[in-house]
C-alpha cells in the first residue's frame, strides 16, 4: 500500500529541492525516501565526544598535555 505526505516547503526548501532534483536525477519521492533513512540513520547512532567536539579538537597548541588526568590543575577549585 502506498503512503502520500504532503509537506508544506519554505521557499528555501523549494530551491534545495529544486537543486537536488536537477543535480542527482532523483524525483521528489526518491529524495524524501533518502532523506528519512538518512534522518533514522543519525537519530538510530550515538556520537561519541571527539565527533561532537568537530573541528575545534586538536586547535589548542599551548596549555598543559594531562588537564584531564592530573588532579593537581584542579587545586583551588570547589570547597
Amino acid at each position: 500500500m502506498k503512503a502520500y505526505i504532503h509537506a508544506r516547503l519554505r521557499r528555501e526548501d523549494r530551491v534545495v529541492l529544486e537543486h537536488l532534483k536537477r543535480s542527482t536525477g532523483h524525483t521528489e519521492s526518491e529524495l524524501v525516501r533518502r532523506g528519512l533513512h538518512l534522518v533514522s540513520k543519525e537519530v538510530g547512532q550515538r556520537r561519541s565526544a571527539l565527533e561532537l567536539a568537530g573541528p575545534s579538537v586538536g586547535k589548542f597548541k599551548k596549555g598543559p598535555k594531562d588537564l584531564a588526568t592530573n588532579k593537581k590543575h584542579l587545586d583551588g577549585f570547589g570547597g
